[in-house]
């Protein structure tokens, strides 16, 4: 497994998303280890999570134990895994999700979070979503705290701008390890971050990167130049829009969510599959 850095953290190029194996649609609970695991064994170093990923109101962090539980209970040694959970982000079991980013709120979800995960220190903790009722610094300043708290080992932001990646990076002091935003060959309005990142050496984790949970398997018919460039090659359309993703810059390590073994057992396989400058190009001009 080919590795690029989150900080000074060695991680898998190719994550893995856990949260279609706990929102609607969910499969049960023994396959969703059996992918975990099936993820390690094909040397994922890189789980994405969030104590937001569940579907009852009185479920919260379903998705955290389970992978707490996949890592416990995998055959190898999982010391080298990182595991990355957000907050801020909250489903009241209805169906909506909704926001908080108060500091004191943050704070207390993180020490939850780490309870959860089993662990002492969280790998990477990250603000989910921005909160137009807080001031972003405020909530960016809790991580900060986190940090010095020994509560969390690394800090990242999702869903934002670049205006608030500046922001983070000057609240953190220079600590800023991640951004998590949407990037997809559906989803291209984050290149701006992604281009920031890259220029300021930040991990940049596009979520989605199949396009979603309910369109990924469509892909191909969706773009036909990922198409295309799939069946020249003998690979998934999937496949090739992982290999675009890392192509666009080093930082970028993609996080494919996965419910099945043999979707994640795919995806890793993008990180071989090198395209060439002629097909960049025609996958980057498809609209």
């Amino acid at each position: 497994m080919k590795t690029r850095h989150i900080a000074d953290v060695p991680v898998s190029a190719i994550g893995l998303g856990g949260m279609p194996m706990s929102i609607e649609g969910r499969p049960d609970r023994e396959r969703s280890l059996t992918t975990i695991h099936a993820a390690l064994d094909a040397g994922v170093t890189l789980i994405d999570t969030a104590d937001a990923y569940h579907l009852h109101a009185d479920e919260v962090g379903h998705n955290e134990e389970l992978v707490a539980e996949a890592l416990r209970t995998w055959h190898g040694d999982a010391s080298a895994v990182l595991v990355a959970t957000k907050g801020g982000h909250l489903r009241p079991g209805d169906g909506s999700w909704t926001l908080n980013g108060r500091p004191e709120y943050l704070k207390q979800a993180a020490q939850e979070s780490a309870r959860r995960l089993g662990v002492e220190a969280i790998g990477l903790y990250q603000f989910h979503r921005p909160d137009p009722q807080v001031p972003y610094e405020e909530s960016v300043g809790a991580l900060a705290d986190l940090l010095d708290a020994g509560t969390i080992r690394l800090a990242g932001i999702s869903n934002a701008n670049p205006g608030q990646i500046r922001l983070a990076q000057e609240v953190l002091g220079g600590r800023l390890a991640s951004v998590q935003n949407q990037y997809s060959p559906a989803f291209r309005s984050s290149q701006p971050e992604l281009d920031l990142c890259a220029e300021l050496g930040i991990a940049f984790l596009p979520w989605s990167p199949l396009g979603g949970i309910a369109r990924a398997g469509e892909l191909g018919d969706r773009f036909a130049p990922f198409a295309e460039v799939a069946q020249a090659r003998g690979v998934s359309p999937q496949q090739v829009a992982l290999a675009w993703e890392l192509a666009q810059a080093d930082v970028v390590v993609p996080i494919p969510g996965a419910s099945r073994p043999a979707s994640i057992q795919d995806s890793v396989l993008a990180v071989d599959l090198e395209l060439t400058a002629e097909e960049l190009d025609r996958l980057t001009g498809t609209v």
